[in-house]
């Protein structure tokens, strides 16, 4: 761990110092990440133009329906992955471009490969864990629901940082994530609530900026429902679709930033706890310091 010691995002935080790494280090490295974001946006942009949704629409057919959506299965599963190798490739470069110099977002492509596969098993698995917490949490309502996704979600976002930097090793990471994640339990899920609220308002704010050109379309939809599908046809438009593909480029790389500041703030404390008992030991009073040593002269000088 002596590596990351010296990272910009290693310590012991509080929900201010979170917000201010994660400002500080988005501001360093923004150009290089908004630039890949960019790309990677603008590619998912693309390909999910082919699919057909608009088709659906027209399908009344529930049998006829349910094979469509088995055709469109396998590709979007592809998206998936490909949305999954380039976070991998996002927090390969967070972590390790501030303590190697030889890191860069190029090489951050081949280098990461090796996590790619763990953490797709990882996030089958969890999306299991989290489709059966959510059901157990349906007992309690919106309350239990809402409860249960931010769990799931804290511990998604350890997994990253653990395997690439203690190894990809499944079984690690997935026992790591569940004990960085219940110590500070409480901090971990209050400043993963406050982030996805502070990513969430962005995203609406800058999306209401990106529908200002296209707000006649919408205008038509209220006033003639039976033209939503004609009036949905500048989603494939390619200013909306730059323009989308920017706003999400703003917000992709904050999550690679933050899961890094939650995990090495998990570590830092750790390695606190080892070191403090031995600091406070030295600290305390023992019964023979109250009393004379032999040999020792307690007489006052004259």
């Amino acid at each position: 761990m002596d590596q990351f010691s010296n990272h910009p995002l290693y310590g012991r935080h509080n929900i201010e110092s979170v917000m201010s790494s994660l400002w500080q280090f988005y501001k360093k490295k923004f150009i290089v990440l908004f630039i890949i974001s960019f790309l990677v946006s603008l590619l998912m942009q693309y390909l999910s133009l082919t699919f057909n949704f608009n088709e659906l629409q027209t399908i009344t057919d529930p049998q006829e329906m349910i094979e469509k959506f088995k055709g469109l299965m396998w590709p979007m599963i592809g998206i998936l992955m490909i949305n999954l190798f380039f976070t991998t490739v996002l927090h390969y470069y967070v972590i390790y471009n501030p303590v190697d110099s030889s890191t860069t977002i190029f090489n951050s492509f081949y280098r990461s490969l090796k996590y790619v596969i763990p953490y797709i098993i990882l996030i089958v698995l969890f999306i299991f864990l989290a489709s059966a917490a959510m059901v157990l949490g349906l007992l309690a309502l919106i309350i239990g629901v809402f409860f249960t996704m931010l769990y799931v979600f804290t511990l998604g976002l350890f997994l990253l940082p653990v395997l690439m930097v203690e190894g990809p090793i499944i079984g690690n990471a997935i026992s790591r994530s569940f004990t960085l994640t219940h110590r500070n339990f409480w901090s971990n899920l209050g400043w993963v609530a406050v982030f996805i609220l502070l990513v969430l308002i962005i995203s609406v704010i800058l999306s209401s900026f990106v529908m200002l050109p296209f707000t006649g379309k919408f205008l038509k939809i209220l006033t003639n429902p039976g033209e939503t599908v004609n009036a949905l046809d500048f989603m494939s438009n390619p200013v909306y679709l730059t323009l989308l593909s920017i706003v999400k480029a703003l917000t992709f790389p904050l999550m690679p930033i933050f899961a890094s500041i939650l995990y090495f703030n998990g570590k830092a404390g750790e390695e606190y706890n080892s070191v403090a008992p031995s600091g406070k030991e030295d600290q305390k009073v023992r019964v023979e310091d109250l009393y004379s040593k032999p040999g020792e002269d307690n007489q006052p000088e004259n």
